[in-house]
């Protein structure tokens, strides 16, 4: 049997600065993660580079980048520990970094030196505080005696363990190759908890397949535009590229867009964001006796011109030939192209899980849930953040949050 004050569940970004942040507060500590690779959504993210956070993240309004059934929830944690908080933590440990766009700072090379980053904060105790890290290590059960001493007791694939309290870090449902499980969310319903239903997000979008057959040989093709979806308030737009795939729509802007669309329905696009189409076409048919193909070049890779005007012969013709209605409905068609997905690429192939534990059951300062001593922190709770490292802040912050409070309870029993 091994007595502890802590037990974190889940060895990714959450569990891992949870369980440092707690050691150097002078607790004990352990860690345990059925997986047999630490943090592996961390070193496949960002290109193997980890986009860790985003410095543009506003703490004092969540709303603007993250979504659940309250975002607001997130404020507290995300105002205390910040995304420049965690930057001064590379600078600390030598890491070097650089900004992409948009606020996105990604490691200049490797997302191993993150998870390494981690891994010495969790080697750096004070005060008698440690982490021990059992993997892999698989929860077997989970049962709750009392709110104090050792009011835990979990059965694992190496022993019974006691702890004070436990944390939850499970992640979501994405990924499932890479271990993710739903243990997190049925934790939680165990100890009488609310689960909004998880969805996958950051996800690709795909089409049925004969709605699409015309666009499937478009796959790999990437260009910058509009997409939206939804009505009035409730509209996001997002300025991303865009990129085709053999079953439907991907790249950074499909991805941004997948956290809000709802099955069913349509998404809008415009695919010449920059461009008054309408206007360009009317003053080209003045200049140019170029097939209208070829004239869309101008604007738009050449495979995606002739894709289009494929659909319709009044486009099939000349510049100076293509009457200025036709003109006018292809740049409407451009602008304002509206379709429905069939569906996305699912759990295999989103970078995160949406919904999860119920913000009403959460402490916003502490990350406690309404059961004593049981904590969760991470994707496992309703915060979904946008793409571009913002959910990687949300570890981080519910981390910290989370242990801070952890250290002042534990003093107290």
């Amino acid at each position: 049997m091994t007595q502890t004050d802590v037990l974190i569940i889940g060895a990714g970004a959450a569990g891992l600065f949870c369980a440092g942040v707690a050691a150097q507060q002078g607790l004990q500590v352990l860690l345990l993660d059925h997986s047999t690779k630490v943090a592996e959504k961390i070193r496949i993210s960002g290109g193997g580079r980890a986009n860790f956070t985003n410095k543009d993240i506003d703490p004092r309004a969540p709303h603007k980048h993250f979504l659940g059934e309250n975002p607001q929830f997130a404020r507290s944690a995300l105002s205390r520990y910040t995304a420049a908080d965690f930057t001064a933590l590379m600078h600390k440990h030598g890491i070097a970094f650089h900004e992409k766009h948009k606020g996105q700072l990604f490691c200049d090379r490797s997302a191993q030196d993150l998870i390494d980053m981690l891994l010495r904060e969790c080697e750096a105790g004070a005060m008698g505080g440690k982490v021990t890290r059992w993997q892999p290590c698989s929860l077997q059960s989970l049962q709750f005696s009392d709110a104090t001493a050792h009011g835990y007791t979990a059965q694992t694939s190496q022993g019974e363990v006691h702890a004070k309290a436990v944390v939850v870090a499970t992640g979501g449902l994405s990924i499932p190759k890479i271990g993710a499980t739903d243990l997190g969310f049925r934790l939680a319903q165990q100890f009488g908890l609310n689960v909004v239903t998880p969805r996958p997000a950051l996800v690709p979008l795909t089409f049925n397949a004969a709605d699409w057959q015309p666009f499937a040989a478009l796959a790999g093709l990437s260009l910058p535009v509009d997409i939206s979806t939804g009505s009035g308030k409730h509209r996001p737009v997002f300025e991303e590229d865009l990129l085709f795939t053999h079953r439907g729509l991907s790249g950074p802007a499909v991805l941004q867009i997948s956290s809000y669309w709802q099955p069913g329905t349509p998404i809008q696009l415009n695919l010449l964001p920059q461009t008054d189409l309408d206007e360009a076409l009317l003053a080209a048919k003045q200049q140019s006796k170029k097939q209208l193909a070829n004239a869309l070049t101008a604007w738009l890779p050449q495979r995606l011109a002739d894709t289009w005007v494929a659909q319709n012969s009044a486009w099939q013709r000349a510049l100076p030939d293509t009457p200025d209605k036709a003109l006018h409905q292809l740049a409407q068609a451009l602008s304002q192209w509206t379709l429905t997905p069939a569906g996305t690429e699912g759990y295999a192939k989103a970078e995160v899980t949406a919904g999860g534990v119920d913000t009403k059951a959460l402490s916003q300062q502490s990350l406690e849930s309404r059961q004593p001593g049981l904590y969760f922190i991470g994707e496992v709770v309703d915060i979904t953040g946008w793409l571009g490292g913002y959910n990687f802040q949300w570890a981080w912050s519910s981390a910290h949050a989370c242990a801070s409070a952890l250290a002042q309870r534990l003093k107290t029993l």
